[in-house]
């Protein structure tokens, strides 16, 4: 049995749940390129992960953008390096960050207060605005 792989401190995939399919890649290799497929294809099905809690899992959806199939299957083609294994390890690395990146709570937004400052500058823009609608109110005058 492969071991689980880690996401986060909490939460972890089972590898069945990958599905890893080897293409030709473009880019550097000379004829190898045309002979041997040394991209990786890795396949990772969000929605029946019984790995994920919901949260993490929309959240993921969301941040996959282009990469997520209709579905619910990420897709991340990796075909950086020369060596199947290496390409391998490299798509396996970004859908962890991916899914790390989607665990991450959110920050709650701290509501603030306008500083005095901000405050004296509006209410003087304000004013000057004012002023210049004000002059533009009259007669026009003719010398």
């Amino acid at each position: 049995m492969r071991s689980l792989i880690t996401v986060t401190d909490r939460i972890y995939l089972d590898p069945d749940e990958i599905e890893e399919q080897f293409i030709r890649s473009s880019g550097p290799g000379g004829q190898n390129v045309n002979k041997v497929a040394t991209a990786v294809q890795l396949r990772f099905n969000i929605r029946n992960s019984p790995s994920l809690p919901d949260h993490i899992k929309e959240k993921a959806e969301k941040l996959a953008g282009q990469r997520l199939t209709n579905d619910g299957a990420i897709v991340i083609t990796a075909a950086r390096f020369r060596l199947q294994e290496r390409n391998r390890e490299d798509a396996l690395a970004r859908l962890v960050q991916l899914l790390a990146k989607a665990a991450e709570p959110v920050k709650p937004r701290k509501a603030t207060k306008p500083t005095y400052a901000s405050r004296v500058r509006r209410l003087e823009s304000k004013a000057k605005r004012s002023g210049v609608k004000k002059l533009r109110q009259g007669k026009p005058q003719f010398d």
